[in-house]
């Protein structure tokens, strides 16, 4: 890895990017692409073919203060319940839209906290999304599941619903940092969830970590790492904490004055990496990690991983429909998103029309510079052929894009006939170098730290 001193010189401690979980990012969204769009883009999926399906729940016990999710609390069942009414009726007229023989291939459950929902919740939903959308062979079906809000029954209802991916938010196992977030969650109660899902033979669990929290140290997050280790998942995302207070303002109750210097935060970072590079655990991508036998860690192996708005995935159908309020879709002429406000999102559904509120139509020039960025945060490498044979760019042309990146980081980038390489000592930078390849003003664009 670069030294600290020449990392700062670059700008990194400084710069505030995009995650580029999206191609342009979703601040750049705009009102005129709406309903007409999604509802033209939704009728031209082709017949019989697989698409994914993400669910937004927006809706917590409580509200963990670090949270910057769209997220609402419900200590009641009555607003849960009458959401759940409009996400089946959000169901019933996507199905009157979709062409024939479509099947899901990835199913996921977002939020908030999806396990909120009751065990006769989830059979609901799980029922109206099998009568509009069935799964096709080894369709992959995850759930969000907070520890703190989870139960066998509920399990039991997701694991006949066919759920066979469980995602565990973690954050930090130390008292005092969970103190400081808002958000309680002991190691015992983590264990007995993990416990409980693999007795109903949901085997394949997700983990999150976060760094860069409150009154975290490399001693404390080294202890986390290794609890989180002895209950062995196949995936761990270690994401970088954003505080954004304000865009979410109950960011505004954390002690601003125990958070982590930049350089702290990539030492954090930097401990975590070791500790599960040591542990057998391949690295994926920027901020993720998985065991050899995943599926993430294949699709590395064959150039098939992919980035997406839930960070890093194996899953390669052009077309992810999000249904919810403030859920995004994602198909090949465009983005989608629906009305972030729960009440605008209803009004739009029972009205009988599906409440996109904006998105973003791709030019040919988004949908080349989306796989630039996307082959930069997936594999730290642009393959020029495969760029040229793809999207009718000159070598010349492509040259010049390559250039503008040398310019800025010079001398560090491997750039060659077969393409532009990110060497490893290089890559705390690679969300900066991405943005050289954007074509996007994001000066004005409140992103998060670049480490």
């Amino acid at each position: 890895m670069l030294t600290y001193p020449q990392l700062e010189r670059l700008g990194l401690f400084d710069a505030r990017v995009p995650r580029y979980t999206s191609y342009p990012t979703a601040p750049h969204f705009k009102p005129q692409v709406g309903l007409d769009d999604f509802t033209r883009w939704v009728r031209a999926i082709a017949p019989r073919s697989q698409i994914s399906l993400y669910i937004h729940v927006p809706f917590c016990r409580r509200l963990c203060w670090f949270c910057a999710c769209r997220t609402q609390g419900s200590p009641t069942a009555a607003p849960v319940a009458a959401y759940l009414e409009s996400l089946k009726a959000e169901l019933a007229l996507l199905s009157d839209h979709l062409p024939e023989g479509i099947r899901l291939s990835r199913l996921h459950w977002g939020g908030g906290t999806p396990t909120l929902l009751s065990p006769s919740m989830i059979a609901d939903l799980a029922g109206a999304i099998a009568a509009a959308l069935p799964f096709a062979p080894d369709a992959e079906f995850s759930v969000e599941i907070d520890p703190n809000e989870i139960d066998e029954p509920r399990i039991a209802a997701l694991s006949a619903a066919g759920m066979n991916r469980a995602s565990l938010g973690i954050q930090d196992f130390d008292p005092l940092i969970q103190d400081a977030i808002g958000r309680p969650q002991s190691f015992d109660a983590t264990k007995e969830a993990i416990e409980l899902l693999r007795a109903q033979r949901i085997t394949s669990l997700n983990a999150d970590l976060v760094y860069g929290l409150p009154h975290q140290t490399p001693g404390r997050i080294t202890d986390t790492v290794q609890k989180l280790m002895s209950l062995t998942p196949d995936r761990i995302a270690l994401y970088g904490y954003a505080h954004v207070p304000w865009m979410a303002k109950r960011q505004q109750l954390i002690p601003s004055e125990a958070l982590p210097s930049p350089e702290e935060r990539l030492s954090l970072f930097e401990t975590a990496r070791r500790l599960l590079v040591w542990d057998g655990y391949n690295e994926i991508g920027i901020d993720h990690f998985a065991i050899p036998e995943d599926g993430l860690s294949i699709a590395q192996k064959t150039g098939q991983l992919r980035r997406n708005f839930q960070g890093y995935t194996d899953d390669t159908s052009p077309v992810l429909i999000g249904l919810g309020a403030s859920s995004i879709s994602r198909f090949p002429e465009g983005y989608a998103q629906n009305e972030a406000a729960t009440s605008a999102y209803t009004k739009a559904i029972h009205n009988h029309q599906f409440a996109t509120a904006r998105g973003h139509a791709f030019s040919s020039e988004d949908r080349l510079r989306a796989r630039l960025i996307e082959a930069l945060m997936c594999d730290f490498r642009i393959s020029a052929s495969e760029t040229t044979g793809t999207f009718g760019i000159s070598p010349n042309a492509l040259k010049q894009i390559f250039a503008q990146a040398d310019a800025v980081f010079p001398g560090l980038l491997d750039i060659s006939q077969d393409g532009l390489f990110i060497p490893k000592h290089v890559r705390p930078l690679t969300r900066m170098i991405a943005r050289c390849f954007d074509a996007y003003d994001s000066a004005s664009v409140g992103h998060s730290s670049a480490i």
